[in-house]
């Protein structure tokens, strides 16, 4: 079994953090994002994965190689200009020799990929597509299904009164090969907008495979930051080294090698240092993750927010609720990054 998985977005909600480093590199808890997911795929017995990238692919290849220190096989295939979430399938359809998985670089799942392909092997449909119950759909590509799990129908980011159901297409598919051959080559392709559409209407079913497993996009600054709190609450089961013991910390929380924290400062619970962080006395910190090297000066408060690495937080500064520090920005002492603020201002896609 092979699995492809869609590195090649830019990152653009998630901007600033993604301004240094491409999205699949943004860390969870220890780790990358994308090791995550290439560890949960090897514990599925998949070890054989193609990685279609465009942005920043370097961080990428240079973290994890030709995939040999985790036991599987990478294959990068560098697009010059985006292809779509279907254009890419078919731009490296070269290493795919059968029935292939294919993940959205950007999704956060429990999802039993085992139980999954045994579903598609009895359907014996073209495809399967994983499906989650969310409240707001509106925001999601729907999918109408009979009660075999057929689907019948696509409903893309449909207004209020068109919603017929809340399940959403979750970004985990299960392929037959012939699918690549259905994808017109050397463009643009949606699969969700194009592929999908046009192949329920074809002569093998494309099945629905419908779990209530935690399922996440972290593509935007608020669900990466509950994505983290969930893994350190337990919601989201998730393969993590222990977090270290620091006097002032509250759990749960995770602390890097290499971190100080002064006694005499507050941090947690719900809060995540990367490597190499310094907190200073009388800091307060607050369901927040801060990547590497961040140093919180004296009296600082911050409070669900996400720093990027090397950010500097000034003595006495607040970084109030919602806020995104990009790297290496410098917070001055007793100033006040606002809620819901971006430093620096995201330029536009």
């Amino acid at each position: 079994m092979q699995a492809i998985v869609l590195v090649g977005g830019e990152g653009t909600r998630l901007r600033p953090l993604t301004y240094s480093v491409p999205k699949p590199m943004v860390p969870l808890l220890d780790r990358p994002f994308m090791e995550h997911v290439l560890l949960r795929l090897r514990d599925a017995g998949i070890n054989e994965v193609v990685l279609p990238a465009c942005y920043l692919p370097e961080a990428i290849q240079r973290h994890f190689g030709d995939g040999e220190r985790m036991g599987m096989r990478l294959h990068y295939v560098i697009e010059e200009a985006p292809l779509g979430t279907a254009g890419a399938l078919r731009n490296v359809e070269r290493f795919i020799t059968g029935p292939f998985f294919v993940f959205n670089g950007d999704v956060l799942t429990s999802l039993d990929l085992g139980a999954m392909l045994e579903f598609h092997r009895r359907s014996g449909g073209i495809g399967t597509l994983h499906l989650t119950p969310v409240e707001d759909p509106t925001a999601f590509g729907c999918v109408e299904r009979e009660p075999d799990g057929r689907i019948t129908r696509f409903a893309e980011k449909p207004k209020p009164h068109e919603v017929t159901t809340n399940s959403i297409n979750a970004g985990t598919y299960l392929l037959e090969r012939e699918v690549l051959d259905r994808i017109p080559t050397g463009r643009n392709v949606s699969i969700e907008r194009e592929t999908f559409p046009q192949l329920i209407s074809g002569d093998r079913p494309l099945y629905a495979y419908a779990t209530e497993d935690y399922w996440i996009d972290i593509g935007k600054p608020e669900n990466y930051l509950k994505a983290n709190l969930d893994i350190l609450r337990g919601t989201m089961p998730l393969r993590t080294v222990g977090p270290s013991a620091e006097a002032a910390v509250k759990h749960p929380s995770f602390v890097g090698a290499h971190s100080t924290v002064d006694r005499r400062a507050e941090v947690g619970p719900g809060v995540v240092l990367g490597r190499g962080c310094r907190v200073a006395a009388r800091a307060h910190i607050y369901e927040s993750v801060l990547w590497d090297g961040v140093v919180v000066g004296e009296g600082a408060s911050i409070e669900g927010a996400v720093l990027a690495g090397d950010v500097h937080v000034g003595a006495n500064a607040r970084v109030e609720r919602g806020a995104v520090v990009g790297h290496g920005e410098r917070i001055p002492a007793g100033s006040v990054v606002p809620a819901g603020a971006r430093v620096p201002t995201p330029l536009p896609a």
